[in-house]
């Protein structure tokens, strides 16, 4: 009777072929390099062409790892765009991305701007970077601007510091 353990171990691993061993082995003389020629005879390098400009080379050079898109400027909404919002509602990433205004892909990645394009006709409370003609007619719609910028946050601490400075030297002298 067969049994598991008797059983002879089947090769699974292909035979190396062996090149230039006759004529009659079907890969004899030139081993099935052909005639004559670069790769015939030695080693061609990954990507050679034969001296032709290389595919590589013929390719727009792209900067970085990963090849994302190098610009970082912001996705750019005009005010007019707005209106579509509800009156008093905040205005930020997410209820733009909502309102299918913006992708939210590219507005993570990018980031938006509001921009005085158009007129408002609506008051809402805006919570994203601004440009100054837009503050001054959200403002004149009856609306609010939430979102700081850098400087606006840094000179809001260098105000706070100055007046702390004070209250302290005044504590000090009595």
């Amino acid at each position: 009777m067969i049994s598991l353990s008797k059983l002879n171990r089947h090769k699974t691993r292909k035979t190396k072929r062996r090149l230039g061993r006759g004529a009659g082995s079907g890969r004899g003389k030139t081993a099935g390099r052909g005639t004559k020629g670069q790769k015939a005879r030695g080693k061609v390098r990954l990507g050679f062409e034969g001296g032709q400009r290389p595919l590589i080379k013929r390719l727009p050079y792209r900067r970085g790892k990963g090849n994302k898109p190098t610009s970082k400027k912001p996705l750019v909404v005009n005010l007019e765009v707005l209106n579509l919002l509800e009156k008093g509602s905040v205005v930020d990433i997410s209820t733009l991305v909502k309102k299918g205004i913006v992708e939210s892909n590219s507005a993570q990645v990018f980031g938006v701007k509001i921009l005085g394009g158009g007129q408002l006709s609506i008051p809402l409370k805006i919570n994203l970077p601004i440009s100054k003609r837009a503050i001054a007619k959200i403002e004149k719609a009856g609306g609010s601007v939430i979102y700081q910028t850098q400087d606006q946050k840094s000179q809001a601490n260098t105000k706070v510091s100055k007046e702390e400075k004070k209250k302290k030297t005044k504590g000090k002298k009595k």
